[in-house]
């Protein structure tokens, strides 16, 4: 089959031909519609997580089984599915209860093993991480499922859920920051976005956030909300980010890290004076599981949210590797989500 492949830690990443995957007895093999490029793809891509060298990039997909194994009795060939990027074992005591995202045995299409760039993809334990598409949802909006928006879902969800009214506020209007923007939007916050770039501000504009720029931050929220914000959501994932985050709560807000703390920001400092004082809390959001799905795809089929809001460009597969690689000037990078169709469609 075809797959984009790079042999070593910031090399081009090619076009060229592999061997077809094997099924699992537990899994099954998906042949890819449409897969999201993201700048988690970019991070393994420049080495800031291990993978298997060579690789093949991309976690974010939907498409329709092509084989399933023996063991697989939820799923059949010829159904339209998502899986979550974080696949659970399915076995431990978090998998059990329903926190797949987190099990310790987890496994990640495009990081532990081969991803979507490809023809054909393999998701492991399927009747525990296959999500099974609503019709009404396209293969194109459902590639934008699997790592940014259910991320920012959950953020919105999991820890204090946001109420209508709440004030929401979220550093970074890339494509998990827009997420959560139309999430909160959806779940009737106000709700206010962050960026440097004038392009993302506008789209946060378009999905109804009130858009400031990070010179205006501490002043204009404080203006806007009175007493702070319900819940901060730090999308970029650096130390002056996840500090203003928590800095612009109000006493007993939420703040939810959901971009990725690399290099020296793994150990940023936070206010923890503040947090002690004012009871805050900090918590992280990393994916959802697939059992977590219903949720978000019923508020999806009624129409509550709408993904093709999101999608910036749609782009040939075969191209996916150039957007990946063009991450490296993320302010020349198009606001939203890139999505990279198969040739027979999305």
């Amino acid at each position: 089959m075809k797959a984009i492949v790079y042999d070593v830690v910031g090399a081009p990443a090619v076009v060229r031909d592999v061997a077809e995957p094997d099924c699992p007895e537990d899994g099954a093999v998906i042949t890819v519609r449409a897969t999201g490029v993201c700048r988690s793809d970019w991070h393994a891509w420049r080495g800031h997580e291990a993978v298997p060298l060579p690789h093949i990039p991309g976690h974010e997909f939907a498409g329709v089984i092509a084989a399933v194994g023996a063991q697989v009795r939820g799923f059949a060939p010829g159904d339209r599915v998502t899986a979550p990027f974080v696949n659970g074992c399915g076995r431990c005591e978090w998998c059990r209860a329903g926190d797949a995202q987190i099990c310790p045995d987890q496994t990640q299409p495009g990081f532990s093993h081969p991803g979507s760039f490809a023809e054909r993809v393999v998701v492991r334990v399927a009747d525990v991480n296959l999500v099974r598409l609503p019709d009404e949802l396209d293969f194109v909006s459902a590639a934008a499922l699997g790592c940014r928006f259910a991320t920012a879902f959950r953020a919105l969800t999991a820890y204090r859920r946001v109420e209508p009214e709440d004030w929401v506020v979220v550093f970074g209007c890339g494509g998990v920051g827009l997420s959560a923007i139309m999430i909160a939007r959806a779940l009737g916050a106000r709700v206010i976005g962050v960026d440097l770039s004038a392009a993302a501000r506008a789209r946060a504009a378009e999905l109804d956030a009130v858009a400031i720029d990070v010179a205006e931050t501490s002043t204009a929220i404080a203006e806007l909300t009175g007493a702070g914000a319900h819940l901060t959501i730090d999308a970029v994932g650096s130390a002056a980010t996840a500090l203003a985050a928590v800095s612009v709560l109000r006493r007993g807000g939420q703040h939810v890290q959901v971009g990725l703390m690399l290099d020296a920001d793994a150990l940023a400092p936070l206010p923890w004076e503040l947090l002690v004082a004012q009871e805050l809390r900090v918590a992280g959001s990393h994916g959802m599981s697939a059992a977590d799905y219903p949720a978000m795809l019923g508020m999806i089929t009624d129409g509550l949210l709408d993904l093709r809001g999101l999608i910036a460009e749609r782009i040939p597969l075969q191209k996916a590797g150039t957007a990946m690689m063009a991450m490296d000037n993320p302010v020349a990078t198009r606001a939203g989500i890139t999505v990279a169709v198969s040739d027979t469609g999305g």
